[in-house]
């Protein structure tokens, strides 16, 4: 099983699995370094690396549908990542994602977009 400082280095590999296009690697470095945060955080709070391996999964799945959509909006390229990111997820979840197939899967994604959706709002109350 990985540790959990393991799992948080594979982080800098997701920009490039996620390319589709000229400039996605550097919008996902960016999303990347928006998440480490939040991903650190899930360690500092002890949780198990099962756990925190899941939320990480689910964070490189929200990443790779933010790149996906910016290819689909240009214009949203402008906006920085933790725009992005605050736009993708809400106290409700996070957006469709196209790679999930069962309902638990789903849950578990929208249980990690609505944990980082508390990190970056009391972030910004900061």
């Amino acid at each position: 099983m990985k540790s959990a400082s393991n799992i948080l280095e594979s982080m800098s590999d997701w920009p490039e699995s996620w390319a589709i296009d000229e400039g996605d690697n550097q919008k996902g470095a960016e999303i990347v370094a928006a998440l480490k945060g939040f991903a650190e955080s899930l360690v500092e709070l002890g949780l198990a690396p099962t756990t925190i391996r899941r939320h990480v999964n689910n964070l490189w799945l929200l990443g790779g549908e933010i790149i996906c959509e910016l290819n689909f909006e240009q214009d949203q390229r402008e906006k920085t990542a933790s725009e992005l990111l605050e736009d993708s997820v809400d106290d409700e979840g996070g957006p469709y994602c196209r790679y999930l197939e069962t309902e638990a899967e789903m849950k578990s994604f929208d249980a990690t977009c609505k944990k980082l959706n508390a990190y970056l709002e009391k972030r910004r109350s900061i």
